[in-house]
């Protein structure tokens, strides 16, 4: 079967509506759906965007007629999850059976904006996983016609429902990037969402997502495993590199980024990075085989849908190029 190829917009990238543009472009050229990122800042200055992503979904929404959702949205610091419900059932309400919340623990440089005490990790997933319990709640309750409440150790919920609801709630996707999450995600929402990284650690995180649905009674061959896919092409392999260095840093950094608070530090760190650093962490290459090769290789390993990024900033060319050299050739 044809493989479902999604784009990635990169909401820290790109202005909203050029990212519109782009996304509906991308189904002009065969992608299937849209990711948008959920951003208060960009990674570095020089990305320079960070439009709010429900605002931007919406205007997809409009635009196209693939799946779409955020990828990733964290309910937690930011926006309480009662908020996150209500964004995602709007947006399930507005084009019914093409949405997805795509949902994480969270980055210090997104959430710190609010003043919080910023939790180390376990916390951050714990937070994560109560907060999609109440969403859960909120969404079964609201569908039911009632209302529900929450009493946990982080959130509250008074007597609430949500007046807005379709009748068949959004899918919930939990990101995961260490096999505990995933095995826990297995074994309590609908699907998981990762990143690019080298393909053991990613063959890995599937064998513990398959494992925590084996747990839950679930079968994980029928729940969405979707991959967030950064690469870098290019007309020639030393622009697809200069791109990467320049536009992705993010592709090559080998150590943890979640408590790094403010652009101007991220940016910092990116200056470390170095052309042998994206080795088995991103594709860098101007032979649209090679792409084609390396996101076969993640669906062959059990991936169910794929959005893909590029780091250059001709997402036009991009577009045309791999929707005729690269996505014919997929197969899921």
């Amino acid at each position: 079967m044809p493989a479902h190829i999604g784009y990635a917009a990169m909401l820290e990238r790109f202005p909203p509506a050029e990212a519109v543009e782009y996304a509906a472009l991308a189904e002009a050229h065969g992608f299937r759906g849209t990711m948008a990122s959920d951003h208060f800042q960009p990674w570095v200055p020089s990305q320079g965007e960070s439009s709010f992503v429900w605002s931007v979904l919406a205007a997809i929404g409009s635009r196209t007629t693939g799946d779409l959702g955020p990828g990733v949205t964290t309910p937690t610091f930011r926006m309480h999850p009662a908020v996150v419900a209500q964004a995602a059932a709007t947006q399930a309400a507005l084009y019914p059976g093409r949405t997805w919340l795509g949902i994480g623990s969270g980055d210090a440089l997104n959430e710190h904006i609010v003043g919080a005490y910023w939790p180390e990790a376990p916390e951050r997933i714990n937070r994560m996983f109560e907060a999609v319990d109440l969403i859960r709640k909120l969404f079964s309750g609201s569908i039911a016609g009632r209302d529900v409440r929450h009493s946990g150790p982080h959130f509250t919920l008074e007597a609430a429902r949500l007046w807005t609801m379709p009748s068949v709630a959004p899918p919930i996707l939990v990101a995961a990037s260490g096999p505990i999450t995933a095995r826990r995600a297995g074994r309590t929402v609908d699907g998981m969402i990762t990143t690019g990284a080298p393909i053991e650690k990613l063959a890995t995180l599937l064998a513990r997502f398959h494992d925590g649905a084996r747990e839950g009674g679930r079968d994980a061959d029928a729940m969405p495993k979707v991959l967030q896919l950064h690469l870098s092409w290019a007309e020639t392999d030393e622009q697809a590199m200069r791109n990467a260095l320049t536009e992705w840093p993010n592709g090559g950094m080998r150590f943890p980024r979640s408590d790094i608070r403010s652009p101007f530090e991220f940016e910092q760190f990116a200056r470390t990075v170095r052309p042998e650093d994206f080795t088995d962490r991103m594709v860098v290459s101007a032979d649209p085989d090679v792409h084609r090769a390396a996101i076969q290789r993640h669906l062959d390993l059990g991936f169910d849908r794929i959005y893909l990024h590029n780091a250059g900033r001709d997402q036009r060319e991009f577009l045309e190029v791999f929707g005729r050299e690269v996505l014919p050739g997929l197969r899921s």
